[in-house]
């Protein structure tokens, strides 16, 4: 593993439209915690147009180095212009690991780049250890029942993205960093794709996002007839209403309710888990939340390995018997 003085770790931050993936915190705490664990400096880069802000705002973390990657062909996203761009930063600076956040455009793009390199991307991590100086990457098999430790081989740089949840934002560390603009040599030609519009999913009603506290029901209510137990404890604590995907695909509550892979992931307070077994897509979505209470009858379920509160019982038993308690206690 090279030492202190090379090119270190390097995250690159995702934007859209001037606006930051909150993912990308999320990523910058896994990098801190990397560079402490291997003693190497860290910096992160991020690429768009007009992006003095964005990077002004990373600049104020505990970082060694900002990179502003600016040019009229990076104001859309495209995988050759995002590609071609950070290869051209790689060749600079030499860093000796790469961290994204796990996004969609990260998907898009990262394998190439690092094909780039004759390395491969390793996925979706959920964490990683240190061993001699060398990182070593977890990720999660057959739907979270395995992990498994992927060590890089080869010739740095490294490349791996970050699982959504996995670190918590809240933990980034501020600081300063000196701040550098980098143009890249990009040509219109090489850039085979004309970006459209970007995906939008249907307009929220409900933004799960911005819930500090979070009910959220799953297949143990059996039917959709059942759901008002569970919605009068969401409305007795004041929380928003949740589900896990079969209760969205049932049609028994829309899907903008949904919390998971391909949902929405939350970051609440508290996210209280009713009947639900927990299976990592799920999971996921949810981790990242502060405080985890959960309510199932399988003292099994998967759910129970992330809570910090677990109550092993009967949903409609002990649903209506915390609404009445949470009643009392508001008097």
């Amino acid at each position: 593993m090279s030492n202190a003085m090379s090119g270190g770790i390097l995250v690159v931050a995702e934007q859209r439209s001037g606006a930051w993936n909150r993912m990308s915190w999320e990523t910058l705490v896994a990098g801190q915690q990397l560079a402490e664990k291997t003693g190497q400096a860290i910096s992160a880069a991020v690429a768009g147009q007009g992006i003095a802000a964005l990077a002004g705002e990373l600049a104020r973390k505990k970082l060694d180095r900002v990179y502003a990657i600016e040019h009229p062909l990076l104001a859309s996203y495209t995988a050759d212009g995002y590609t071609a761009a950070l290869e051209q930063l790689l060749r600079k600076v030499n860093p000796s690991i790469v961290l994204f956040p796990h996004t969609y455009q990260v998907r898009d793009f990262a394998p190439k780049l690092g094909t780039r390199f004759n390395q491969v991307l390793i996925s979706d991590a959920i964490g990683f250890r240190v061993e001699s100086g060398a990182p070593i990457f977890v990720r999660q098999l057959f739907q979270g029942k395995l992990n498994a430790d992927v060590k890089p081989g080869g010739a740095e740089p490294y490349f791996a993205s970050i699982q959504a949840g996995a670190f918590r934002a809240d933990q980034l560390a501020e600081g300063s960093a000196q701040m550098e603009n980098f143009a890249p040599d990009l040509n219109a030609e090489a850039i085979r794709a004309k970006p459209l519009d970007p995906f939008r999913e249907s307009a929220r009603a409900v933004d799960l996002t911005a819930a500090d506290i979070i009910v959220s029901v799953g297949r143990g209510i059996k039917e959709k007839e059942n759901i008002p137990i569970v919605e009068e404890l969401a409305k007795a604590l004041g929380a928003e209403l949740a589900a896990s995907r079969p209760i969205c695909d049932s049609g028994w509550l829309p899907m903008e309710r949904q919390v998971g892979s391909s949902g929405q992931t939350v970051s609440p307070k508290v996210y209280l888990a009713v009947g639900i077994s927990g299976a990592i897509q799920h999971l996921v979505g949810m981790k990242g939340a502060k405080t985890i209470v959960a309510i199932n009858k399988d003292a099994n379920a998967p759910i129970f390995e992330v809570a910090d509160y677990g109550i092993v019982g009967d949903l409609f038993e002990v649903v209506p018997a915390l609404v009445e308690e949470v009643k009392k206690a508001k008097g």
